[in-house]
């Protein structure tokens, strides 16, 4: 495996030789179920006591893209730049059940994962070689769901993602300019208009965007200013429980709408370790707010994208929210 990047795009693409899908793996057992006995590399669980049945827990993916060891050997190649595909991979099991997923489990067995979440993303941020860790899920057919047992994934990796370094960069422009949070103006906003709110629940609000990229877009936020995900979710465990119900009872509205989806966790990038040479981390703890995005992908999804990253979306977020405050959920 080896990571090129697009002197035009500014994106890093991992290249390989391999001619197998990913999607192709047998699956029967199931590696991940409590009583499966498969070869996995567990790293971490939770509850993490003696005796405890586990809840959640963290493995090394079978079929790592980023692997731990080694060194990342920036280079060039001619115009081009590329390195080795040093980092991290890992697949977080949501639920020793097969059929527990984070719309139908236990709002306890949700913060868990929540929790697990939070402590792989501190743990990963300690190596200084690391400069982002995405947490994210894809789930259905047409969003390229990889296992069938309810799993995410974190990707640990030596560049910040593109569409991340957008966010940077905004939320600095937006503070240097007004010494506020955009996020935090955008939830004032939005909770005082009560157009775009689909539910609140404690510290965190779920809403439809402004601007969807694609029909019915979600975002589930903290009302309290935090750049952090994993400081908010191993210091705040009080309010785990509003966050897990929010996200199941979210997930529950998106699904009544369409099974598949991608969910992706937005957090700060690692500031143990700062860049030299980028400037976002000075003012990240001011100037960024943690956030989970949720994007349904509907059939019509072909027409959510268009040349220059202009998006489609025949819904508005104010329909889409009358829409999803209406459906049917449980709890």
């Amino acid at each position: 495996m080896e990571l090129r990047k697009d002197p035009i795009t500014r994106s890093w693409v991992i290249t390989g030789d391999d001619p197998g899908e990913a999607g192709a793996r047998a699956e029967a057992p199931c590696p991940f179920c409590f009583d499966t006995k498969s070869p996995l590399q567990v790293i971490a669980v939770t509850p993490n006591t003696p005796g405890a049945v586990w809840s959640a827990r963290a493995v090394v993916h079978p079929k790592p893209l980023y692997h731990i060891e080694g060194e990342p050997g920036r280079r060039g190649d001619g115009i081009y730049d590329c390195m080795h595909s040093v980092g991290a991979h890992e697949v977080l099991i949501e639920n020793p059940r097969h059929d527990r997923h984070l719309w139908n489990a236990s709002d306890e067995e949700i913060a868990h994962f929540l929790r697990l979440a939070a402590e792989r993303i501190l743990d990963l941020k300690r190596d200084p070689r690391i400069k982002y860790i995405s947490l994210f899920k894809d789930y259905g057919k047409n969003a390229g769901q990889e296992f069938s047992h309810p799993t995410s994934q974190i990707t640990a990796t030596m560049f910040v993602p593109r569409r991340v370094l957008y966010e940077l960069r905004a939320g600095r422009e937006y503070f240097v300019a007004k010494e506020r949070c955009v996020f935090c103006d955008i939830i004032q906003q939005e909770e005082r208009q009560a157009q775009r709110v689909i539910e609140a629940r404690g510290d965190y609000l779920a809403v439809c965007p402004y601007a969807p990229r694609v029909p019915y877009e979600a975002w589930i936020l903290p009302r309290y200013h935090d750049s952090s995900f994993e400081r908010a979710g191993l210091n705040r465990p009080g309010l785990r429980t509003n966050l897990a119900a929010l996200l199941r009872r979210t997930l529950q509205r998106v699904r009544s709408i369409t099974e598949d989806f991608h969910l992706v966790l937005h957090t700060s990038p690692s500031s143990l370790h700062p860049s030299k040479n980028l400037g976002y981390w000075k003012t990240i703890d001011d100037d960024y707010h943690w956030h989970i995005e949720i994007l349904p992908v509907l059939g019509s999804r072909a027409r959510s994208y268009t040349f220059k990253e202009v998006y489609y979306s025949p819904v508005s977020s104010e329909t889409a929210v009358k829409q999803l405050r209406t459906a049917k959920i449980d709890g």
